[in-house]
């Protein structure tokens, strides 16, 4: 079970708390500032006599959370995924990050926001607004950066995260939350019985390093196809995706414009209402069905190839594919392709991007 004391403790001189977020039809979602992550989300199950389901992978106690896997369910920054080389440049500048993947630089660095204590800034009974300052040359970054992170619980059981952010001098930057979902519920087995449904017409192959090669291909005729409802474990085996790991890609979303350029940035917040959230997957497990809308131009989905054995908050064991992650986002190595969606954030600018897991 739970223990909410337990987050009430001091972390690099900063106030951990859990806050929990409710809506009328009993969802219920745990949100805890350390990492801005996702403790718990319980879904109600009509077909369990309204019992909700925990869906997402989790601990029980803040040093769980601490110590064991840091990127469940967190706030990935202040760039998610993978940058080549930690190699980019911004006006003829060149800035190199910190290694810790590979060769490359994964989820924000060494230490990425999803290790962060976020300030809370504001709180309903059905949303809670926090804040996180990243310092210029903040692992490697140019730039002081502002960001904000609401979650938000709708009425139709649907989790909506909204991101916002400002800096005071060009970066680039790139967000995603790292949920990790059972639909059956946490602790219940893999997710080869999950039917995934992918709106893209076309991916980002990558390298060796699994960096993208700067390619947009299409999905057509390739294991890459979910344009239609297909069972996870049909696929997950196929040597097309990590070798005896599973899938970890990134899929080119199906936009209204038709163009991968859109841009993330905005002159001023009134712009937000041109954001529209699109339909970016589906998957479904057993009688429960979970929608991905996003204003993301790309999609990673992961199927915990790398999740170690560990006892979850429910006491039942986790390991290797027990969950899928949907990470809207902005493409991997982004910032060192002409030809992808643009990451470079300047003064002046707002970064704004939402993203909805909806139950059905």
């Amino acid at each position: 079970m739970i223990q909410e004391e337990s987050f009430s403790v001091l972390h690099k001189k900063k106030r951990v708390r859990l806050l929990t977020l409710r809506n009328p039809n009993g969802m219920r979602v745990k949100i805890t500032n350390y990492g801005a992550k996702i403790v718990s989300l319980l879904v109600p199950d009509k077909h369990k006599h309204g019992k909700p389901v925990d869906v997402v992978l989790g601990f029980n106690t803040f040093e769980e959370w601490r110590d064991k896997e840091t990127y469940f369910n967190a706030i990935i920054g202040r760039y998610a995924n993978r940058i080549k080389g930690g190699k980019f440049s911004i006006d003829g500048t060149h800035y190199q990050l910190p290694i810790n993947n590979g060769e490359n630089s994964l989820h924000g660095g060494v230490e990425g926001f999803n290790e962060k204590v976020w300030d809370i800034v504001g709180q309903t009974a059905y949303s809670v607004s926090l804040h996180l300052t990243a310092q210029d040359g903040e692992e490697g970054y140019p730039g002081k950066l502002d960001v904000y992170v609401t979650y938000r619980l709708t009425r139709e059981n649907g989790l909506v995260i909204m991101y916002e952010a400002k800096t005071d001098k060009p970066t680039i930057l790139g967000f995603t939350n790292h949920a990790y979902f059972n639909l059956e519920g946490e602790g219940c087995g893999d997710v080869r019985n999950h039917y995934l449904q992918v709106f893209a017409d076309e991916y980002t192959p990558f390298d060796d390093t699994a960096c993208p090669t700067g390619e947009i291909l299409p999905v057509e005729g390739t294991p890459m196809d979910f344009r239609e409802p297909i069972r996870v474990g049909d696929r997950i085996d196929d040597p097309f995706f990590a070798p005896g790991r599973g899938i970890d890609n990134n899929w080119v979303l199906k936009k209204s414009s038709g163009s991968v350029q859109r841009s993330v940035k905005m002159e001023n917040a009134s712009e937000r209402s041109e954001l529209i959230p699109e339909l970016a997957a589906v998957v479904k497990a057993g009688e429960r069905t979970m929608e991905v809308w996003t204003t993301m131009p790309g999609l990673q989905v992961y199927t915990g190839n790398f999740v170690e054995k560990n006892i979850g908050k429910s006491g039942r064991e986790y390991d290797v594919q027990t969950a899928i992650c949907l990470e809207a986002q902005n493409f991997p190595d982004s910032p060192n392709h002409s030809n992808f969606p643009n990451a470079v954030l300047r003064p002046g600018e707002v970064y704004f991007e939402q993203t909805e897991y909806r139950f059905c």
